[in-house]
């Protein structure tokens, strides 16, 4: 059964925005790991063939690093106000 969320799912909501961006986190590394995990069997048949799979690792997982300190060390979870315009705008009283 899958996992349920208590109330409305929105952006807005600090907890949802965290488990969305770690989730996303998660999405990224089994992509890393699945592209490069092709690139380095076919790098190991033919070196010749794709040479730039190292560089290509490496820029990845330079990336990965920097979506890992972002997610985990950098990104504020904590709930904000709404202004009083995004408020308005939001029960369609513009």
């Amino acid at each position: 059964m899958p996992p349920r969320w208590p109330r409305q799912p929105t952006r807005q909501d600090p907890a949802y925005r965290r488990l969305e961006d770690r989730m996303n986190f998660a999405v990224h590394g089994a992509a890393l790991i699945a592209v490069n995990s092709g690139l380095w069997f076919l790098h190991r048949l033919n070196p010749a063939w794709v040479s730039w799979v190292p560089w290509f690792t490496l820029v990845w997982v330079a990336g990965f690093i920097g979506h890992g300190v972002y997610i985990f060390a950098i990104a504020d979870y904590s709930p904000k106000a709404l202004s009083p315009l995004s408020d308005s705008a939001d029960q369609g009283d513009a």
